[in-house]
């Protein structure tokens, strides 16, 4: 390949989003909640040329990614820039909505509360979701517990920011998922 064609398709490539492996192994903070768990995916976020995280995606086996509000899993998001606590919940609401209308009531209490967990974050730290399938979803900062949010839909409308077939962010979505299973969307089961 030419090298002036190579270095479009690299650029065309970069985009919003560029992959770029950061961890192989699970966090000793998440052990516990998801012992078999392994790596599905990692990508850097930018936006407008802003790096803004590097997400991290650990599912157990048989994970599905269509059915991904059914099952255990952790996202991790390191972050390469700063960010207020109060501006990653307006953030995450608003992503949410997206996917589905919110009525005024339940945005409130669900923004009060992320307000009420999340962090100030500075470039370096990390925030991290585990889903809790039928029971909502527990918030570390970096690998300390900060709070638990227990309600299933938010956690379902949460975590649909990064895995909805409706997020924003669909290259992002499918960087996530790239060590599933292509034909099932799954994480291959234990042997």
């Amino acid at each position: 390949m030419k090298h002036a064609a190579k270095q479009a398709l690299l650029a065309g490539a970069a985009g919003v989003l560029s992959l770029q492996v950061w961890a192989t192994s699970l966090p000793p903070a998440l052990r516990g909640a998801l012992p078999t768990a392994a790596l599905a995916g990692q990508a850097k976020l930018t936006f407008w040329g802003f790096e803004v995280y590097q997400a991290t995606l650990w599912v157990a086996p048989g994970f599905s990614a269509n059915r991904f509000a059914e099952h255990g899993f952790a996202l991790e998001l390191a972050y390469l820039r700063d960010f207020s606590g109060a501006d990653i919940a307006r953030r995450s609401l608003a992503e949410m909505e997206r996917q589905t209308p919110i009525s005024a009531d339940q945005a409130q209490r669900w923004g009060d509360q992320m307000r009420a967990l999340f962090p100030d974050v500075k470039t370096g730290e990390r925030l991290t979701g585990l889903h809790r399938p039928g029971a909502g979803a527990r918030f570390l900062h970096n690998g300390r517990v900060v709070g638990e949010i227990v309600d299933p839909e938010f956690a379902r409308l949460f975590f649909g920011i990064w895995l909805s077939p409706n997020t924003s962010e669909p290259k992002l979505r499918l960087a996530l998922l790239q060590q599933l299973t292509p034909a099932t969307g799954a994480a291959p089961a234990t042997p």
